[in-house]
């Protein structure tokens, strides 16, 4: 599994023109399932991402959580985060398929908030628009 994860002011999704997600302080979390991932993965990578010390403390050191700050998460799956470049036109065939990569999407987004984060989604395999204002900027890229 794969996450690349910013810390935002707000950030949004829409899909067809319509809002389907959205948070504040926070988390965007671009997620992808890769191929062969295992179904502890999820809990795994939510874990990591609720505890992902990235927020500032009262010094302004980046020392504090997700679930420190009680900000709140929006979770949009992008298979292309599996692309793999043969020249320069990627292919995306390490990402897990798509019903399993749903599964495992989801799976994330109910794990991570069972940590007690306030957790949005964009929709699965829809063209979404994803809109932010990050902080910082602060993009931490994971792979478990």
């Amino acid at each position: 599994m794969r996450a690349l994860v910013q810390r935002v002011t707000e950030a949004s999704v829409h899909v067809d023109g319509a809002l389907v997600g959205q948070c504040g302080p926070g988390l965007l979390v671009l997620v992808c399932a890769m191929e062969g991932d295992e179904d502890s993965r999820p809990a795994a990578m939510a874990a990591k991402i609720a505890r992902l010390r990235i927020f500032r403390d009262d010094a302004g050191r980046m020392n504090r959580s997700l679930l420190d700050t009680g900000g709140a998460a929006l979770v949009v799956s992008q298979f292309t985060l599996a692309a793999t470049l043969n020249g320069n036109r990627p292919g995306f065939s390490t990402a897990a398929p798509p019903e399993r990569g749903e599964a495992l999407y989801e799976a994330f987004a109910r794990e991570l908030a069972a940590l007690g984060v306030a957790v949005e989604t964009g929709r699965f395999g829809a063209d979404m628009k994803v809109a932010l204002v990050n902080d910082g900027p602060v993009t931490i890229w994971l792979e478990l």
